[in-house]
């Protein structure tokens, strides 16, 4: 069974291996290393910005970053572990991000993702995510998804 709960300061570590391991493919393809890899998780953590998804053991498997931004909540990174794949982590990291969304009175959760990680372009419609436009965006080739939700 999966737990997710707040990121802690000791997570940081777990966490830069959780994004290397789940991002490494896609430096070649997009040419460099994506945002996420490079991303301030202790600032990140400290702003309690990060839940980390644990499997029965308690080891992390996978994170996902969130923050309000404006009126809406911005999902800003989602990393699984390779070994962790196919298993629903995913999806239940972005429910708790639209859980914290709904409980904050948003209405809506907004994201990114770059257009050669094409894997991630069938995954969030999936989740009801819908495409809202694509564009660059600090260099990388963004697209950017919303969901709305209804009021918890």
């Amino acid at each position: 069974m999966t737990l997710i709960r707040q990121a802690v300061a000791a997570d940081e570590a777990v966490l830069r291996r959780c994004v290397e391991a789940a991002f490494a493919p896609y430096v070649e393809r997009i040419g460099r290393r994506p945002a996420p890899m490079d991303a301030d998780f202790a600032g990140q953590i400290a702003a309690g910005q990060i839940r980390v998804a644990t499997d029965p053991l308690g080891h992390v498997v996978g994170y996902v970053t969130f923050f309000p931004q404006g009126d809406q909540m911005l999902l800003d990174a989602l990393a699984v572990l390779p070994t962790a794949a196919g298993r629903g982590v995913g999806k239940k990291l972005v429910a708790c991000c639209e859980d914290k969304t709904r409980a904050e009175g948003l209405a809506k959760v907004t994201l990114c993702t770059n257009a050669k990680m094409v894997e991630n372009l069938a995954i969030y419609p999936h989740l009801g995510y819908v495409e809202t436009g694509r564009g660059v965006e600090d260099g990388f080739d963004r697209v950017f998804f919303e969901k709305s939700l209804a009021p918890a």
